[in-house]
């Protein structure tokens, strides 16, 4: 493909931003450039501004733009991606008042969860504490959000190689993984019950129909935004948050941010936030 030059590059960079929020520093040019030309080869499109017609504008433009979102936004993850912060989950579930998790469902957010490994590690570490609380029938629930389909529909297949579990102890393998054809790994059927999926662009949080979420867990994500917007959809988290629930973000992700509603969580390892309960309760 030929070199993308500097018009084309601000076009592409302006209506990935209008669409879904997310910036292109130009350092990223290559990256674009790279994903654009496979996708242009497969469809057979000669040049920058062809294709871009076609996303934008052209007939059957919804449908490419999806695949095209799926290609630009879907990253590399794996279960157990950041320890510290799956630890702090850990002890705010073991932590909380017995009779409290007997009430009410433990209900979770997984923001921006691509092909669904971070909600699953979050099934599975609730699914601990709560039989190392004597909670088996307790319950809770995990709902995992993504701008693109196609991740999601891996998410709900739960299919997945080894290489996704290289940070997975060997103890939750044979107990939450069935094994499958190609050295793959599928997730229990029980744990799959206890999560959903549903496509989000976070530009349209306001709309979200998640409220009094008990956990919210946003990690690798507001790193694609400009400080003003991360600092908007951080507002639209904190309110969907239940008194008392937890607000986590990636380390490095938002400085001096401050909400009145919250407090932050002492750590050096983790970013985190606790809503402060209610005068009532």
């Amino acid at each position: 493909m030929p070199e993308m030059d500097e018009p084309q590059f601000r076009q592409w960079q302006q209506l990935l931003e209008s669409r879904t929020g997310m910036t292109l520093p130009p350092e990223r040019r290559s990256f674009l450039q790279a994903n654009l030309g496979i996708r242009m080869r497969e469809i057979g499109c000669e040049s920058y501004q062809e294709y871009f017609e076609k996303v934008a504008s052209g007939g059957g433009a919804i449908v490419e733009w999806a695949t095209l979102v799926d290609r630009l936004t879907v990253q590399e993850t794996r279960f157990f991606r950041d320890p510290d912060a799956f630890s702090l989950v850990s002890d705010y579930v073991l932590t909380r008042p017995r009779e409290e998790l007997l009430a009410d469902p433990l209900e979770v957010w997984s923001v921006g969860c691509s092909t669904g490994e971070e909600v699953y590690t979050l099934a599975m570490l609730i699914q601990e504490c709560m039989e190392h609380l004597g909670l088996t029938k307790t319950y809770f629930g995990i709902t995992g959000t993504d701008i693109s389909q196609p991740a999601l529909d891996k998410a709900k297949r739960g299919l997945y190689g080894p290489r996704k579990l290289v940070s997975t102890d060997e103890r939750l393998k044979e107990k939450y993984f069935i094994g499958r054809e190609n050295n793959q790994l599928e997730i229990v059927p029980a744990l799959r019950e206890r999560v959903c999926f549903a496509r989000l662009n976070v530009l349209e949080l306001q709309k979200a129909p998640m409220h009094g979420m008990n956990i919210i867990f946003c990690q690798n994500l507001l790193i694609y935004f400009r400080r003003w917007r991360r600092r908007e959809i951080v507002n639209y988290l904190a309110e969907r948050l239940a008194p008392g629930g937890m607000l986590i973000l990636g380390q490095g992700e938002l400085t001096d941010w401050h909400h009145p509603e919250l407090q932050r969580v002492p750590s050096d390892y983790v970013l985190a936030w606790i809503r402060r309960p209610t005068d009532d309760e």
